[in-house]
């Protein structure tokens, strides 16, 4: 337990910490994959901000309290209006002690794990009183299913709707990130339906850095084209006065 309240930013006094979770199997690199390997725990950090109150994490444990069993350990975990710090000093998520489950967690298909995601995962999900569970499958055989998410409505989830926007891209809405989820052709990405853009990575973020660097160069040689063109028609301009001025060579 701690004195620690959600977000706040006191100092805590962790008298409780979780331990170390064992290596993954190998077959579970797929988290890493899909989630991990493309800096996707930044870019929606960076997307949702408050990093003050807001956890975006995975492969720490998850429980209800101390004494919960059995521990879990979601592929992707978001939780707002908690405190990260809480959470590293108790090297995992107590929902006893952040005073709210996390509001999304995420699921990776491995052939491990693919049975427990969809079964006692999802049943603990929902009695943890997690918002939303969502589940990721590139292959589309382990989950039974490429993309699924479920909402918690009244202790219970419901299937979220998803849908195919063209052949091979499938596409969730999370309402409690306000972000779609897209299946496409076997990859995993995050939609901004505000803008109808994939949110900003590092890959987009340093293309719009060149491109505006392109555009910055392409408008600095048009203003000295341009500039180069003034004074070359002021020359001209000159030498017509000098021409007509009386006693002119002819």
């Amino acid at each position: 337990m701690s004195t620690a309240q959600p977000g706040a930013h006191t100092t805590t006094i962790v008298r409780f910490r979780l331990p170390e979770p064992p290596e993954r199997r190998p077959d579970e690199v797929t988290s890493y994959d899909y989630v991990y390997a493309h800096g996707t725990p930044l870019h929606l950090q960076r997307h949702l901000g408050n990093p003050e109150s807001t956890l975006v994490t995975a492969d720490k444990w998850l429980v209800a309290d101390p004494d919960y069993r059995p521990f879990r350990r979601p592929d992707l975990m978001i939780a707002f209006d908690v405190s990260p710090e809480l959470y590293f000093e108790q090297n995992g998520y107590v929902i006893s002690d952040q005073g709210k489950p996390p509001d999304f967690v995420l699921e990776v298909a491995s052939p491990s794990t693919a049975q427990v995601d969809t079964g006692e995962k999802r049943a603990e999900y929902a009695a943890l009183g997690i918002p939303e569970y969502w589940r990721f499958d590139h292959t589309g055989d382990l989950h039974g299913s490429r993309l699924a998410g479920d909402r918690l409505v009244d202790h219970r989830y419901e299937p979220i709707p998803i849908r195919e926007i063209e052949p091979d891209v499938l596409q969730g809405y999370s309402a409690v990130l306000n972000l779609y989820l897209r299946w496409d052709h076997g990859e995993f990405h995050w939609y901004d339906p505000d803008t109808g853009e994939h949110i900003a990575t590092f890959d987009s973020e340093h293309q719009a850095r060149l491109a505006a660097e392109r555009r910055a160069s392409d408008e600095r040689a048009a203003r000295l084209a341009s500039e180069l063109r003034v004074a070359e028609l002021e020359a001209e301009l000159e030498q017509l006065r000098r021409q007509q001025r009386p006693g002119a060579d002819a």
